[in-house]
């Protein structure tokens, strides 16, 4: 079998050649053999980098035609531990960032118990409202353990991935996770942010993620507008 990061190094280039538009909607992806001469892969390393794509709605595999570039589906992954960015497209997503990352302890009354060491450290505190094709569909509170992620405070998170930055610049990668999910009726609050009306349902989330560095737990409350949208997501 090929290491994994064989497979990953395929998938973020195709994937970023996507979301850039050097293959655009509804056009064909290399072959698989014209993948493995080009980077000089394996066929299952090649396949598992596909299939990693088809998952996240990204691309779509036809028989006898190959791997179609789609506009991603209407459900939206909010619960996959790959990430809204992902799973929606970034060319779909767009990013308003509330409040930009700061230093500060956590909520007295936080809905998950935290170590001794994580509630010692405080969190690094980001909020954003998410848009979809231009509409809001979700507004997200993110608490970080402020360890493991030096200058985090200085980064711009506009129009970028959450995930793929702490993949990325700090080799932290997503394991897995729990979550609380329950509709509630959006306040004055929520429904301005989601050009809702005052009292509609919507969905709210709490969930923590496990990652691949001890202590460090990423923790996410999540406003979701599911009046035109499904989620789904596994782990």
């Amino acid at each position: 079998m090929e290491p994994i990061h064989q497979y990953r190094k395929l998938y973020e280039l195709l994937r970023k050649h996507i979301i850039s538009g050097v293959y655009a909607e509804g056009s064909l992806l290399p072959s698989e053999n014209e993948l493995c001469a080009t980077y000089g892969m394996t066929r299952p390393t090649v396949r598992h980098a596909l299939d990693t794509l088809v998952k996240e709605g990204m691309i779509l595999k036809q028989q006898g035609k190959g791997s179609i570039v789609r506009k991603p589906p209407q459900n939206i992954g909010i619960l996959s531990i790959e990430g809204t960015a992902s799973a929606v497209g970034v060319r779909y997503l767009k990013t308003d960032i509330l409040q930009k990352p700061v230093a500060k302890m956590w909520p007295e009354n936080f809905a998950f118990e935290l170590s001794e060491a994580e509630r010692d450290l405080g969190c690094i505190y980001l909020e954003r409202l998410r848009f979809v094709e231009d509409v809001p569909v979700f507004y997200d509170i993110n608490h970080l353990p402020n360890i493991h992620i030096p200058r985090i405070t200085a980064r711009s998170f506009e129009n970028k991935s959450l995930f793929e930055i702490l993949r990325q610049k700090y080799q932290i990668e997503i394991l897995g996770g729990e979550q609380k999910l329950k509709a509630i009726k959006a306040d004055a609050k929520i429904s301005g942010l989601l050009k809702i009306q005052e009292g509609q349902p919507v969905l709210y989330i709490e969930r923590k993620l496990t990652t691949n560095k001890a202590g460090f737990n990423i923790y996410s409350t999540i406003y979701f507008n599911s009046e035109k949208h499904s989620i789904f997501g596994s782990f």
